[in-house]
């Protein structure tokens, strides 16, 4: 089974220090109720030791893996620090909070956000994704919690509004400790440039296409009953989804 990974190490032979990339989607492919992708993740940062820096270019992606490896890497016997050459959003930046050290170029970002799903049903399940919802936000909560020392209340209001921090906005709310004065690693380059750009487009269209949902559907539109979307997940997938995030934060 060929694994499509959104890692990738360095491993220096002339120091201790081992380095990780995290660049891109969190789990493109899907982590939830996969065994070999966790399992692999957590055998490549078990089989060396020393400290480990961990290079971070991420929009996010999904909570459940994010959960895992933030985890894995508090539970790392070395020193675990943070550098943010170009974004930690959403998933990324609850990963971005394990670190024993926390440090971003004075030109990346870091986004927070209330976590998303998709799903169908009637009201009643609804109901139930909104309960599920507030839990997955709580889970994400117990992280920035412990690293930045804000409560909970400030932290979801945070969350709520969608915050974007830049470099010195992220250490004064304590989500980073310094600016990193070493550049960009050596495997980020033009791509990361190129990757903030992407994300900084991909917002505006989102933003743009929500204003335009909003217009008021006609009667005929109304009165269509669709198929449920195909990326949408029943309230009981979800469900399980929460659970198996619940064992890891």
């Amino acid at each position: 089974m060929k694994t499509k990974k959104f890692w990738n190490w360095k491993n220096q032979t002339e120091t201790a220090e081992r380095t990780l990339f995290l660049n891109g989607t969190i789990a493109e492919e899907s982590w939830f109720d996969d065994d070999v992708t966790p399992q692999l993740f957590k055998d490549e940062l078990n089989s060396g030791e020393g400290d480990i820096t961990v290079w971070i270019n991420s929009p996010g992606g999904d909570c459940i893996a994010a959960a895992q490896i933030y985890n894995m890497l508090t539970e790392y016997k070395g020193n675990v620090t943070i550098k943010i050459d170009g974004i930690a959003a959403s998933a990324a930046s609850v990963i971005a909070m394990a670190g024993n050290k926390v440090l971003m170029s004075p030109v990346s970002m870091m986004m927070i956000h209330n976590p998303a799903t998709g799903a169908f049903g009637d009201h009643t399940e609804f109901s139930k994704v909104i309960e599920m919802l507030d839990e997955v936000k709580e889970s994400i909560i117990n992280a920035y919690v412990i690293r930045t020392g804000l409560s909970r209340t400030k932290l979801a209001h945070l969350m709520d509004s969608e915050t974007w921090m830049n470099a010195n906005k992220a250490i004064e709310l304590g989500f980073a400790d310094d600016v990193s004065r070493d550049g960009k690693s050596e495997e980020a380059g033009d791509a990361a440039v190129m990757f903030s750009r992407k994300a900084v487009n991909n917002a505006l269209f989102n933003k743009v296409a929500a204003k335009v949902q909003k217009t008021k559907p006609t009667v005929t539109e109304q009165a269509q009953i669709k198929e449920p979307e195909k990326n949408g997940h029943s309230v009981d997938e979800i469900m399980e989804r929460l659970n198996t995030m619940k064992k890891f934060m």
